[in-house]
């Protein structure tokens, strides 16, 4: 079932194609400030890469769009436990973050089989910090539901997206999930990812 995670996640990579915005590249003074990193582990050691997806990511990410240029794409499939969490990233040059943000949650339900069960909304980790929009869809693969939460961030130079599944409560009640605390997860996660450049 970690499949349908990465395939899922890699839909929603192709969704940076989509939409309008601002060409020109500025994305902020100075240029890009961050890379995407795929760690061997995530979330302070509790999941262990299982496979680098990388490659096949940045296959399916366009380098530029009108919201993104000079785009490179990180991820990776984790485990532990029960659990398999995806973390895509993109690095590079993006003009406008909300846009991205939009683009990215479009895209995770354009492929006819997942629907939104949690409709997204901000949350300001418990630490602080800036904010992450995330949400539940649900994906329906071989007639099995499956309960995804996401989470999605961007700012001048990444964006990243988090998503989790759960083979022990794979059609797990979309409301019972508590997203502040999948946001908490995923602003950890983005703290290992997103790495200074230089």
């Amino acid at each position: 079932m970690a499949g349908v995670l990465v395939i899922g996640t890699l839909a929603s990579a192709g969704a940076f194609r989509g939409g309008g915005g601002s060409s020109g590249g500025s994305g902020g003074s100075g240029g890009p400030k961050y890379r995407i990193t795929v760690p061997q582990t995530l979330a302070g050691g509790k999941y262990k890469l299982a496979k680098d997806i990388s490659q096949q990511a940045g296959s399916s990410v366009p380098q530029d769009g009108a919201n993104e240029h000079d785009i490179k794409a990180a991820g990776g499939q984790y485990s532990s436990g029960t659990k398999s969490l995806v973390m895509l990233g993109l690095y590079g040059v993006i003009d406008d973050p909300e846009t991205a943000v939009d683009h990215t949650i479009r895209g995770m339900t354009r492929d006819g089989k997942t629907e939104v069960a949690v409709a997204e909304k901000k949350f300001t980790p418990s630490g602080g910090g800036d904010s992450l929009t995330c949400g539940v869809d649900v994906r329906t693969e071989m007639g099995q539901k499956v309960t995804l939460p996401f989470c999605v961030w961007a700012d001048s130079s990444t964006s990243g997206n988090v998503a989790e599944t759960d083979a022990a409560h794979l059609a797990e009640d979309p409301q019972s999930i508590d997203l502040q605390e999948f946001a908490d997860k995923a602003d950890k996660i983005r703290g290992e990812v997103r790495k200074p450049l230089g």
